[in-house]
């Protein structure tokens, strides 16, 4: 039964929005000898047997150009200018193309400097444990991302307009949510102020 679980978690990188508050691409800001977006999919690879999808839309082909690993599928949301949903969409689709038995995806951003392989692995081993549908990292008095949907959600999901994100679902399905604690979750990078914070 291991074996089946453990090959069966995608893991969506969410990276196609303009950055419009900083005025650059955000995934490409330095950090840790690397990028945002590289650190995020750096920690993404270390999960055992997951499936690493990067959903890009703003900036495609300069931040491709940076992109040079063969583990992990890129995709081109072209309808970026829509809002986070159409990205959603964009990764679970491609997801049940690459896996079409995938029973469990997590949702990630990349300018969340802090996120480790062990936030992903804690999602994972805490839908196991407790067999609930969504597995949300907690901070800051919020539930948010990295969030992990169990596939039962994947029709819903794909259903999302506009802005929305997977809020929507954590809130709807609250009797269905558990959470795990992300320390420095709350800690993303919007301007350049949160930026020079990030590095000083």
């Amino acid at each position: 039964m291991e074996n089946k679980l453990s090959n069966s978690t995608g893991i969506i990188i969410l990276a196609a929005g303009n950055s419009s508050r900083l005025g650059r691409p955000k995934q490409l800001l330095e950090y840790k000898k690397s990028t945002l977006l590289k650190n995020t999919i750096y920690e993404a690879l270390k999960v055992e047997n997951a499936l690493v999808i990067v959903v890009m839309g703003a900036n495609y082909e300069v931040i491709k150009k940076e992109l040079n690993s063969g583990d992990i599928t890129v995709c081109l949301n072209q309808d970026w200018e829509n809002g986070m949903s159409s990205s959603i969409a964009k990764g679970l689709n491609e997801l049940s193309n690459l896996n079409p038995d995938c029973e469990q995806c997590i949702f990630a951003v990349c300018d969340q400097p802090f996120v480790t392989s062990s936030i992903f692995e804690n999602l994972i081993n805490e839908h196991h444990k407790t067999q609930k549908g969504i597995i949300a990292s907690a901070y800051s008095e919020t539930l948010g991302t990295p969030v992990l949907f169990h596939q039962k959600y994947f029709q819903e999901l794909l259903g999302l307009t506009g802005q929305e994100g997977a809020k929507k679902l954590i809130k709807k399905y609250s009797d269905d949510v558990v959470s795990i604690l992300f320390e420095k979750g709350n800690i993303d990078i919007d301007t350049e102020e949160d930026y020079r914070e990030l590095i000083s």
